[in-house]
């Protein structure tokens, strides 16, 4: 069997494993882990452009996703006027404060570099009375804000715009934070790089978490819009119950079904776009040289090749898509939920996407993030099944089988360890390997 013949058989297998869920369960359920399935590869794509493509190790990517998300509040939300007339003008004024702060500090340290260590001191001085002035405008708009009708807004709300522009918009603001975080580390070792990561990722969200004038905070942003149809919309249309009817299927689940397909072809078209620059990319030269100074960056160094440069290069391309996945993400929930980015939780997931379908491979990463996600989520209904058909010859209320019951969820935890031992051992260089050209 050639490598392109297995690979079909792989996506053929999890195309069928997607069909099954639609039998036994429902075809609802079956395209809302589609979509997830799709987004979840969008991310893995990032990621693999970052370890697959440089060897950067980010552990940072629910930080870069909840600001795709950000994204989709500032870009989609509707505007609270009231918010912007008590408040709109401190944020601003504090801001471009904030702004100034930066630029001042800049100054300071390029004109002091002469002075020893009293350069340190003196910028030090310069950032502590440009955050003091940033914080005295800034804060009492703030509480202005906040107090504005609470339960329903507290915050300042979003242009108003077509959701689908926050897809790009949260991509902007991920490669931002990514070349912050890539100028202070990159030039460092590795495991700097990922402390640095995991540290900006830990800040951002709890920035998110409690700053109820741009977020709502752990109060949540809802009713985001959407940029397929409501379901209640097509529920009232005539000719859609005709059409509803003529499936045989009743009104409300094939109007669950229709919204759901419009996501997936939404999702699936920017990930095959991902996919063919990603794939473009790693066969063009520049893509020649960033294996070349994974491999070996004393060589590429001495070839005259500048590692830093192309490292933040690689970095802030590999955060971007996550930032757009961020953003689909929010898209399909319609809400921003602060509190459901878990770092430490969800970059497991990821890296396992990427590792069990094979580091520097685009394909991998898709199969990867399709594979990982479907048993993510059907490992529980599947452990409920497997339970109880082992404990059938027990009592109801047996207290083994309760117990066992009870424990369903930890399935979860189990399949994945027990997936990622299965490819580690039979296909350490994962499903679909890194193509050596």
């Amino acid at each position: 069997m050639t490598d392109k013949q297995r690979n079909l058989v792989y996506f053929s297998i999890m195309a069928a494993l997607l069909v099954f869920v639609g039998f036994l369960q429902s075809w609802s359920v079956s395209l809302s882990l589609l979509n997830l399935c799709l987004i979840s590869a969008i991310m893995a794509l990032g990621v693999n452009i970052q370890w697959g493509y440089a060897g950067l190790f980010n552990v940072g990517i629910m930080g870069f996703a909840a600001l795709g998300g950000l994204a989709g509040v500032l870009v989609a939300s509707k505007p609270v006027s009231e918010a912007w007339q008590v408040g709109g003008v401190g944020i601003v004024g504090g801001l471009i404060a904030g702004l100034g702060m930066i630029a001042v500090g800049v100054l300071v340290w390029r004109k002091t570099a002469h002075m020893g260590r009293r350069r340190f001191w003196l910028t030090g001085l310069a950032i502590l009375i440009g955050y003091i002035i940033m914080r005295s405008i800034i804060d009492p708009a703030v509480m202005a804000i906040e107090s504005v009708e609470p339960a329903k807004t507290g915050f300042l709300g979003g242009a108003g715009l077509p959701i689908i522009l926050s897809w790009f918009v949260g991509g902007l603001f991920a490669a931002a934070a990514a070349w912050v975080v890539g100028k202070i580390s990159l030039g460092l070792r590795s495991d700097y790089l990922a402390i640095a990561t995991l540290g900006i990722s830990e800040i951002i969200i709890y920035f998110l978490k409690f700053e109820d004038w741009l977020t709502r905070g752990v109060k949540n942003v809802a009713g985001l819009p959407r940029p397929v149809p409501y379901e209640v919309d097509l529920n009232k249309s005539a000719s859609f119950q005709d059409f509803a009817n003529n499936l045989g299927m009743q009104v409300e689940d094939a109007s669950s079904v229709v919204v759901k397909l419009c996501y997936a072809v939404l999702f699936t078209a920017i990930l095959l776009i991902i996919l063919w620059l990603s794939e473009t990319a790693l066969r063009s030269p520049w893509g020649r040289m960033m294996r070349a100074i994974r491999d070996n960056e004393t060589a590429a160094s001495a070839m005259g090749k500048n590692v830093t440069w192309r490292h933040l290069q690689v970095f802030v391309l590999g955060s971007a898509v996550v930032g757009v996945a961020g953003a689909m993400l929010t898209t399909l929930d319609g809400q921003f939920t602060p509190t459901t980015y878990q770092p430490l939780r969800f970059t497991f997931l990821i890296w396992v996407m990427v590792i069990v379908g094979g580091s520097g491979n685009n394909w991998g990463s898709i199969l990867g993030g399709f594979i990982i996600w479907f048993f993510w989520i059907e490992a529980e209904p599947m452990g409920l099944w497997l339970i109880d058909v082992l404990t059938s010859g027990m009592a109801e209320d047996h207290w083994l089988r309760l117990h066992l019951i009870n424990s369903a969820a930890h399935m979860r935890l189990i399949t994945m360890g027990l997936v990622l031992l299965l490819v580690l051992r039979f296909a350490p260089r994962g499903l679909i390997p890194e193509v050596k050209r």
